[in-house]
């Protein structure tokens, strides 16, 4: 109490002043007109320029929930549009049996989201960390997609992480196809550039060019067809002289990579139970 007597006694001129300047701006601007016009008219756009920044604030920060919907959103569509190009081909003047496969399409399917924790880029056998385990239904041999393509086949899990093996792992292979002529080979990744891997034994009486689409084939249990990969970007002979390797520019940024989604088929682990059984 003292040491504030003392600092009001020290200062008591200064705190008369502000206390008249206060009084002096509160009496100019209630009691004319023109000062207090422009005085509410700064005070409603500074205070609309503060709740702009704090809607863009607030914004910025639910981008992320945003995105995570637009990407298992993006693999949904991915899916229906491939069944339901085949269902065109095969159904084009049934319009019944169209609708019946748009709703059906997403039933053999469950989809996962999660995020990406860790990643690597530059090594030989690069690995992804998820935040998603056994505990939230993810098991080994899961295929994991993003909003633009494939990115891996999840490689072990524990109650709440998965260990993913991307596109970008020497021990990778996937089979892909051609979307447009349905010719088939393995995607591999030899090192180097994050943007690209290898379509190899495609057939010499194969159809293709530079441009073409590159998705998923089918052929496996772990992802279902028509997943997008990336377009033919170049074409080279193999080294035996029996079959191409496309060199396909990979949709999939993995410097970028955040939301993923995980796909699980239904009987997949029925199927990769009968093949292993053969091998």
């Amino acid at each position: 109490m003292r040491n504030l007597l003392n600092f009001l006694l020290k200062y008591d001129y200064w705190l008369l002043f502000v206390f008249l300047e206060v009084v002096s701006f509160i009496l100019l601007f209630r009691f004319n007109s023109y000062q207090g016009s422009v005085f509410f008219t700064s005070a409603n756009r500074i205070a609309g320029n503060i709740y702009e920044v704090a809607s863009e604030i607030t914004s910025y920060f639910g981008l992320h929930t945003v995105n995570r919907d637009l990407v298992r959103r993006n693999v949904e569509l991915e899916l229906q549009v491939e069944s339901l190009s085949k269902a065109l081909k095969a159904y084009t003047r049934d319009t019944t049996e169209v609708e019946k496969n748009y709703k059906d399409v997403l039933a053999d399917y469950s989809i996962y989201p999660a995020q990406v924790v860790n990643n690597s880029l530059t090594h030989v056998d690069n690995y992804i960390t998820i935040n998603k385990g056994s505990a939230d239904s993810i098991c080994a041999e899961m295929g994991v997609v993003s909003g633009n393509g494939i990115v891996g086949i999840v490689y072990q899990t524990s109650a709440h992480y998965a260990i993913v093996l991307p596109v970008l792992n020497s021990k990778s292979s996937i089979s892909c196809k051609i979307r447009r002529t349905d010719y088939f080979g393995s995607l591999k990744w030899s090192g180097g550039s994050s943007l690209y891997a290898w379509l190899r034994d495609i057939p010499r009486h194969s159809e293709f060019s530079l441009g073409d689409t590159v998705v998923t084939s089918g052929h496996s249990a772990v992802f279902p067809e028509g997943i997008p990969v990336g377009v033919v970007d170049d074409i080279m002979d193999s080294h035996d002289g029996l079959s191409y390797v496309l060199k396909v520019k990979l949709f999939t940024d993995f410097a970028r990579l955040n939301d993923v989604n995980v796909i699980s088929a239904r009987g997949q682990s029925e199927q990769a139970v009968l093949e292993d059984n053969i091998k």
